[in-house]
């Protein structure tokens, strides 16, 4: 009995430890909305090369799912509203749906999360009603097959769930939805699943623009709003919006729900009366909320506390209807280049450009992979830039001039320069996801030539850089700190026990983790 009770609370301390290991999160929305965009297949190279750990699909596509197949890219499947019948009327929809299009590709795709329905309270048709039997057939059928604390069930909402958002402290969910959100909110506490959220800043801005700023949407404000009722300061749109959920959910009694950023972004481009949809504006929000996340800030009335959040979108979606913007939220053009550039780590430094001319100062330069970056992110950007990429890697094979000395970081610094020289040589085509940088050094060796586009390359692109620092906050600081002293204090209670768990998983899973030392 002493020794079931012991691994019970073993059990539980792993959980509570491998909670702390993990800091906020940062994915991507792969909307397909679109008749020009790459093949799944591409779209996972791509994802890898750009250190995407984390992604939202909107349905369960058999070729996406096999794309994502040991790339360890966790991904959100989704469940249509279309299909929210069939899935709350009858049990077997369920049971048959997982068995047919999960199973056959789990574990090997990671499937963290699936959503049952999409913003129902936004949709035309009255599908509300159907979402949390749906819900609870879905999360029947994992339990079944075991999967049900490994895989987590939950709906996404717009913003117009809440019928206030402003001032964040008297948020409030629309009375008109309660009869829905009652039954959903109590399946999310029992299961510890998260409230699933869009939040677009953009259109707060684009709708009201005599009332907000645009710096106060962009993360970009030196100036603060209080809130009259708690006194907490707001510098930034997102904060206040993300805390008017956690209090209207407080004046619930549901204190317990976790919140998920699900989508959040900024067009790219819009119509003559969207003139804030441009890619400097883009860039800049998307830097900044990526480093706000990362950062683990919190928000005023939650400081330090760990949101994820997915962008919206991977890519420009030709075929979606409505103003110029709905078609240009994406990361990415269909030819996989980028609009604009972005450090998905939030660590290295992000380059805003503008449409003006100049020519580059430092005359030549190079691009070549940092030996810093992980084997396995060099392996995938070096896999993509001599595929995708189109670059000629005969140079780098065995027998040939730069194939000594045989590591990845030289492979992927000849193929990551080769890239950047057959592509402008612009910051973009140096990104690689955060793993390559320019130098201005020759890093040509021996008969190993590197290729040069000559000195006084005209880039195209006004650049200013802004440097960041990969610093952790306080909070995050602490959490590692009583992380590694809870591991030592119960070391040896969790050797004794580990005959009935994998221990070694614990340490592997802090070892990927760059912010917690186990010892």
């Amino acid at each position: 009995m002493a020794r079931g009770f012991g691994l019970i609370f073993a059990v539980s301390l792993l959980l509570m430890l491998l909670d702390l290991c993990r800091g906020s999160t940062i994915g991507i929305c792969y909307g397909r909305n679109a008749d020009d965009l790459p093949t799944p297949d591409k779209v996972a190279q791509l994802v890898q090369l750009h250190n995407i750990k984390y992604v939202r699909i909107y349905d369960s596509n058999v070729q996406v799912l096999k794309a994502f197949a040991n790339t360890g890219v966790e991904l959100m499947i989704g469940i249509a509203n279309l299909d929210l019948l069939p899935f709350s009327q009858f049990q077997s929809n369920a049971d048959s749906w997982l068995k047919n299009n999960i199973l056959p590709y789990y574990p090997a795709t990671k499937i963290t999360y699936i959503t049952v329905g999409a913003e129902v309270t936004e949709s035309p048709s009255n599908v509300s009603a159907l979402v949390v039997p749906a819900m609870k057939n879905v999360l029947t059928a994992l339990r079944k097959v075991g999967l049900h604390k490994r895989i987590k069930v939950s709906t996404t909402h717009s913003l117009g769930v809440l019928s206030r958002s402003f001032p964040p402290s008297a948020g409030a969910f629309n009375s008109s939805h309660a009869f829905f959100l009652k039954p959903m909110l109590e399946f999310l506490a029992e299961n510890q699943s998260p409230f699933m959220i869009d939040i677009y800043p953009y259109y707060a801005y684009r709708d009201s623009s005599t009332n907000v700023s645009l710096d106060y949407a962009l993360f970009e404000s030196s100036s603060e709003v209080i809130d009259p009722n708690t006194g907490l300061l707001y510098t930034n749109m997102f904060d206040a919006q993300i805390d008017a959920l956690y209090f209207a959910l407080m004046a619930l009694n549901f204190r317990t729900i976790k919140i998920m950023v699900t989508e959040t972004g900024w067009p790219s481009k819009g119509s003559p009366k969207e003139s804030a949809a441009t890619p400097d504006n883009a860039q800049t929000y998307n830097t900044n909320l990526i480093r706000h996340v990362i950062n683990d800030t919190g928000t005023p009335a939650k400081p330090g506390e760990k949101l994820d959040v997915y962008i919206f979108s991977l890519f420009n979606e030709n075929r979606k209807p409505g103003l110029a913007s709905e078609r240009n939220w994406g990361l990415f053009y269909p030819d996989q280049t980028s609009v604009y550039s972005l450090d998905f780590t939030g660590k290295g430094a992000a380059v805003l450009t503008t449409e003006a001319n100049v020519t580059s100062s430092n005359g030549r330069t190079w691009c070549i992979a940092s030996n810093k970056s992980s084997e396995m992110d060099l392996q995938n950007a070096l896999d993509w830039a001599c595929g995708p990429g189109n670059v000629d890697c005969t140079a780098i094979q065995p027998s040939q001039p730069c194939y000594e000395p045989d590591t990845t970081v030289s492979h992927a610094s000849f193929a990551f320069n080769s890239y950047y020289q057959q592509n402008g040589a612009t910051d973009v085509a140096c990104s690689f996801g955060g793993t390559g940088f320019k130098v201005d050094k020759d890093p040509s060796y021996d008969n190993c030539l590197y290729l040069t586009a000559g000195s006084n390359k005209t880039v195209t692109s006004n650049t200013t850089a802004i440097s960041s620092t990969s610093s952790s906050s306080t909070q995050n600081e602490v959490s590692t700190w009583v992380f590694s002293c809870l591991l030592v204090a119960f070391l040896p209670f969790l050797l004794s026990m580990s005959d009935k768990f994998d221990l070694s998983a614990l340490l592997r899973f802090c070892h990927r983790n760059e912010n917690v030392v186990p010892f």
